[in-house]
C-alpha cells in the first residue's frame, strides 16, 4: 500500500471547522472506495475513557476512516489541557517533537491510500520555543487545503493565513468556507472578496448546521479540484 494522495487541513483561526472539513474530505475518499483516514498530529483537551486520552476531534476523524487504525498513530501528541499546544505540553513536562509526528504519518502513508492531515488552531500556532504549526506543515510538504470561519474578519484572517501559506514554499491547493455565524451580514460580498484574493479555487460553502455531519459537510465541497484528487 502507498499514499496516492494526501492533504494539510488549516484554517483562519481556532473553532473555524477544520475538524468537520477534514471529517468531510475523508468521508468522500471513503466512500470513493479508498484506504482512507484522518490524522491530527497534535491535540489538546482530552479526557480519560476507557483507560486512555480520548479527544472529541481525534474521534470525528476516526469515525469516518475506511480503515480501524491505532489512536497513537491518528494522534500521536495528545495532551489533556485545552490549551495551545505548547501550554498543553508545559504542564505535562512534555516537549513537542516533530520527529515523533513525522514517524507516526509515515506509519499511517504506508498503511492508506488517502490521508488527510488536520492542524491544531491556525497556521501559526506555536509548537514549542523554536516551531509552530508552520513547520509542521512544511515538513509534511502536503498541498494545503484553507477553512475559512465566516465571520466578521474572515477576509483579513484569510489573507494573511494564504501569504504565511506561501512564504512557506506550499502550495494552497483549495479553500472551503464555513458558515459558523448564520447571521454574519454580506456573507456574499466576503465570500466575492475572498475568490478574488485567495489564489486557489473555492471547493464549497458548509452551511451552518445545529448538530454537525461530516456526511452533509461533504455534500457541499467539490473536492474533484484539488491537484491530486483521486477521479
Amino acid at each position: 500500500m502507498s499514499l496516492r494522495c494526501g492533504y494539510f487541513v488549516t484554517g483562519t483561526d481556532t473553532g473555524v471547522g477544520k475538524t468537520l472539513v477534514s471529517a468531510a474530505l475523508v468521508h468522500k475518499l471513503a466512500a470513493a472506495g479508498l484506504r482512507a483516514a484522518g490524522m491530527k498530529p497534535l491535540a489538546a483537551g482530552a479526557e480519560w475513557r476507557d483507560g486512555q486520552l480520548w479527544n472529541e476531534d481525534v474521534a470525528t476523524l476516526s469515525a469516518q476512516a475506511s480503515v480501524s487504525l491505532p489512536v497513537a498513530l491518528i494522534c500521536p501528541l495528545m495532551f489533556r489541557e485545552a490549551a495551545a499546544p505548547h501550554i498543553a505540553a508545559m504542564l505535562e513536562d512534555r516537549c513537542i517533537d516533530l520527529q515523533i509526528v513525522m514517524s507516526a504519518y509515515r506509519q499511517l502513508s504506508a498503511w492508506v491510500e488517502a490521508l488527510i492531515v488536520e492542524g491544531v488552531g491556525g497556521f501559526r500556532v506555536p509548537l514549542n520555543n523554536a516551531i509552530d504549526t508552520a513547520d509542521l506543515a512544511t515538513a509534511l510538504q502536503l498541498d494545503v487545503i484553507l477553512v475559512v470561519g465566516l465571520r466578521l474578519g474572515c477576509l483579513n484572517h484569510a489573507l494573511l493565513t494564504a501569504e504565511a501559506i506561501a512564504a512557506r514554499g506550499l502550495r494552497l491547493a483549495g479553500w472551503v468556507a464555513n458558515q459558523i455565524d448564520p447571521a454574519m451580514p454580506h456573507q456574499a460580498a466576503n465570500l466575492e472578496a475572498l475568490s478574488q484574493r485567495l489564489p486557489a479555487p473555492l471547493l464549497g460553502v458548509v452551511r451552518w448546521m445545529p448538530v454537525a455531519s461530516a456526511a452533509e459537510a461533504a455534500a457541499s465541497i467539490d473536492a474533484s479540484r484539488l491537484p491530486g484528487w483521486p477521479a
